[in-house]
């Protein structure tokens, strides 16, 4: 019987791709702007603001799950952190969508609908963690073999979600709300949690 151990690193795996999404709005990429749009350096930093603290708690719940992978942990205990995991990055989710909407468009061609996608984008994602909670609640943790089967699907929507649903965060990070964003201290502060917590997810 594979047990509970190989399954739980393969979510932690496609986890690790997931929550790199969360700093795609974090506009590491290209140089800062040097201060030319004020307008929009304000609405980089109430989002990068708002970005923080969430990225941060998207990084806790990955690294929550992979620390299992390293003893052979009972089921229930598997069950109970990775459901506590899922709500953490729903919650996250949803909080960096309301940040970006509170902050409105920014000043940029086709920045309302740039925005608008974005917030969606982050919803749906909040929605797909939260889907993923109930789905690990309901796992028979008595049986290992059913158990282990259930984090098996799970690991693989998992990993279906870390490969899509980061376009229009990617749109609406392009050009001068990148460098804007570049150049806020929260942001940077944000991707180097991401980068020194994330690992690529093969396997």
């Amino acid at each position: 019987m594979e047990g509970t151990d190989p399954v739980n690193k393969k979510l932690a795996a496609a986890l690790s791709g997931g929550a790199v999404l969360a700093l795609a709005l974090t506009g590491c990429s290209g140089s800062s702007d040097d201060g030319k749009n004020d307008a929009l350096n304000t609405w980089a930093k109430q989002v990068c603001d708002g970005v923080q603290p969430q990225a941060k708690k998207i990084q806790a719940a990955s690294a929550a799950i992979q620390k299992q992978t390293s003893d052979n942990t009972p089921t229930k205990t598997v069950q109970e952190t990775d459901a506590q995991a899922f709500q953490d990055m729903s919650d996250a989710y949803k909080a960096i969508g309301a940040a970006v909407n509170k902050a409105g468009a920014p000043d940029v061609e086709g920045g309302q609908k740039k925005q608008q996608d974005a917030v969606k984008e982050l919803n749906d994602l909040g929605a797909s963690y939260a889907s993923l909670k109930e789905q690990v609640d309901k796992l028979d943790t008595k049986d290992q073999a059913k158990f282990a089967d259930g984090l098996k699907d799970i690991a693989t929507q998992l990993d279906k979600l870390s490969r899509t649903g980061n376009d229009a965060l990617k749109n609406l990070e392009e050009g001068d709300v990148g460098k804007a964003m570049a150049g806020q201290p929260s942001c940077k502060s944000a991707s180097a949690t991401a980068s020194t917590t994330a690992s690529p997810a093969n396997g």
